[in-house]
């Protein structure tokens, strides 16, 4: 049986990369996305290692992005983000990926949806997963979406041109309230971990912050010294899930666990002094905070752009976790978080409107850039649902 095509992008957006494709290169019918997209990245790979498929074999390059005309009269573009897992079957529509909002206006303008002319343009892009509106700022080169730049995404080779990205009301992202259960610290008793008092948060997509040190750690640790921790992946993913219920995400435990994109998990601990995954030091004294996350049950190599945004937020709000460690003389418009690959900047505003906090607008800059073009090709026997057409 012959093999299906599918007109596609690939795309780095930040420290993410992800499939590209038009609304109306896949089928009206959204029941049969998930077929497709577990064949395009190769997902549900026991190994983890997608060889059968476009994903990278971690969260952050297992990634499908889906861009089509505006069903809102204030954006541009509609634009969907799938997350799946290297590992599972699993699909999740729930949250959304900042990193690679990055590279939705890009694509929007160089395939023709947004008509760009000049130097600079900007793209108001409408995710539909969490129903925010973004404003993509960019520089344009002979009216394409300029690649060259000066500007550095640490974890990311070389520099690009930036694309500034500004988050309207980006609170309440996925449960209604920036703070989901109305206090800015609750103490969780947790399976298998005990009482623990963590931070609940939603914005962009909700996260749950946790002191690093509530649970044994320094919170300088890399990626794979997390990952090797088995005890401690499975305490975070109960963790998660207690704190999906507790937010109102999910109803039960069991529930919680098929919605393995939300809450992000964050291990929180002051400014320290550290190395990065490239080997270069890290002084305290160039950051605020520091965060490890943990996104689909996998330790992220940096840090995700929405998972940022949620901490440069909590910094704000009094007494939350990340509140309580952050450097008190961090400037709110410009809060640095060490992760393990360099420092992320993050400018948020925060505001207290009739006794509750409101996250009036988050901003930061990533890069993106094109990096193929074509067809992609799913075996028909998966995909028993995409005509040959």
């Amino acid at each position: 049986m012959r093999q299906r095509k599918i007109p596609a992008v690939f795309m780095r957006g930040g420290t993410s990369k992800a499939v590209m494709f038009h609304r109306h290169h896949l089928p009206e019918d959204q029941a049969l996305w998930p077929q497709i997209f577990v064949a395009v990245l190769g997902a549900g790979d026991a190994t983890g290692r997608q060889l059968d498929g476009l994903g990278g074999g971690i969260s952050s390059l297992s990634k499908i992005c889906v861009v089509g005309p505006p069903s809102r009269p204030d954006a541009d573009v509609d634009y969907t983000f799938v997350q799946l897992s290297p590992k599972s079957e699993h699909i999740d529509f729930s949250s959304s990926c900042g990193n690679m909002t990055a590279a939705v206006g890009p694509f929007a303008v160089d395939e023709g949806l947004v008509a760009a002319v000049g130097d600079r343009v900007a793209v108001r892009i409408h995710n539909t997963n969490a129903g925010q509106l973004i404003i993509s700022r960019f520089p344009l080169d002979e009216d394409q979406a300029a690649v060259d730049g000066e500007w550095i995404v640490p974890g990311v080779s070389g520099q690009g041109a930036p694309v500034r990205l500004e988050f309207q009301h980006p609170g309440g992202a996925a449960t209604g309230r920036l703070l989901p259960t109305g206090d800015s610290v609750n103490v969780l008793d947790v399976v298998g971990v005990g009482p623990l008092e963590v931070s609940m948060v939603d914005a962009g997509n909700p996260c749950v912050f946790i002191a690093a040190d509530a649970l044994g750690l320094a919170g300088t640790e890399m990626p794979d010294a997390l990952d090797a921790q088995l005890q401690l992946l499975n305490h975070l993913e109960a963790i998660r899930c207690s704190a999906s219920v507790a937010m109102g995400i999910s109803d039960s435990m069991e529930a919680a666990a098929k919605i393995p994109g939300i809450p992000k998990v964050a291990l929180v601990s002051p400014a320290q002094s550290a190395a990065t995954l490239s080997g270069d030091p890290l002084d305290e004294s160039e950051c605020d905070i520091t965060l490890r996350m943990i996104s689909v049950g996998q330790p992220h190599r940096a840090i995700p752009v929405t998972g940022s945004m949620c901490a440069a937020i909590a910094a704000q709000i009094t007494d939350t976790v990340v509140n309580r460690l952050c450097r008190p003389a961090a400037a709110p418009d410009d809060i640095r978080i060490a992760h393990p690959s360099g420092v992320a900047r993050v400018g948020a505003t925060v505001t207290q409107q009739k006794g509750k906090w409101v996250a009036d607008n988050a901003v930061l800059y990533r890069t993106a850039r094109r990096l193929m073009d074509g067809h992609v090709y799913v075996s028909a026997a998966r995909t028993p649902g995409l005509s040959a057409d």
